[in-house]
């Protein structure tokens, strides 16, 4: 059977690849199965992605909302959009994680001209810049233009000493991160020229999704208990990870979620955030 891709693209529709990404949702194997025949069942000749997602999102949450927000991940992160700030300070998150400091959306002085850094990173004694490239379509991808050109600013600000976490800082290091993914000329270049990328699916085993998977790093947007216009309060007021919500759950109130849904709330949080 053939189904229709974001893209246009025609291609033959694959059980296997389905029943996987349910399995990433949590729910038991039992439970996929038995969503993956329903869905079977429902799709036809010509359907779209799209669609599918629909329906397996749907019989997700009538499982469990925790379920259905792990599914929803790719698609939670590109709410952190249009302009992308929020995706920066989610990505400064994700290297709080792992014990790094960081600073964000700073203006740094190279040797040349003056550049917008969007975050800052140190672990001991070595600092390094990240960019962070987000796409809003997701059929976008970063292509080799893109390791170019902030190899090229690197090259710029790593001559200088800076003054972020200390009075004499260096930056010795490079990152591209996106919430799509690169092609294989960008993973090619950056490869060779030490840059190091993360994306949606690179690398193969420390990507943005097995990050969260392992971590529980979820963005709010992944929460299917709220709205989009209080998801973007509470992304507004600072709020970037689900689990925020359970150190500050005064947040939901200040942007007037009633009490009895703020219970339902905070359920899916703590259902999410319990990393398996």
């Amino acid at each position: 059977m053939k189904v229709i891709k974001h893209t246009g693209e025609h291609v033959n529709f694959e059980p296997e690849k389905l029943r996987n990404s349910l399995l990433k949702s949590g729910a038991s194997v039992a439970i996929v199965d038995i969503i993956l025949e329903k869905v079977i069942n429902e799709i036809y000749e010509g359907i779209s992605t799209k669609n599918i997602y629909k329906k397996a999102f749907g019989l997700l949450k009538k499982d469990a909302n925790s379920y259905a927000a792990r599914y929803n991940l790719k698609s939670s992160i590109q709410m952190l959009g249009p302009a992308g700030f929020h995706f920066e300070k989610y990505i400064a998150r994700i290297f709080e994680s792992e014990k790094y400091e960081t600073k964000i959306n700073l203006s740094l002085q190279g040797k040349c001209v003056s550049h917008e850094v969007d975050v800052l990173i140190k672990k001991g004694e070595r600092i390094e810049m990240v960019e962070c490239k987000f796409h809003m379509s997701r059929d976008a991808a970063s292509d080799v233009k893109i390791p170019m050109y902030i190899l090229s600013r690197y090259n710029d600000l790593n001559v200088k000493e800076h003054e972020v976490f200390s009075k004499k800082d260096m930056i010795s290091g490079c990152w591209v991160v996106t919430n799509n993914r690169f092609t294989t000329d960008a993973i090619d270049f950056a490869v060779c020229s030490g840059i190091k990328l993360l994306s949606w699916d690179y690398p193969i085993d420390n990507n943005l999704e097995t990050k969260n998977l392992k971590d529980c790093l979820y963005p709010l947007t992944c929460l299917t208990t709220l709205t989009s216009s209080e998801k973007d309060k509470l992304l507004n007021a600072g709020m970037i990870l689900a689990k925020d919500l359970m150190v500050s759950p005064e947040a939901l109130e200040e942007i007037k979620i009633s009490s009895k849904r703020i219970i339902h709330v905070l359920g899916e949080v703590e259902e999410l955030c319990r990393c398996f």
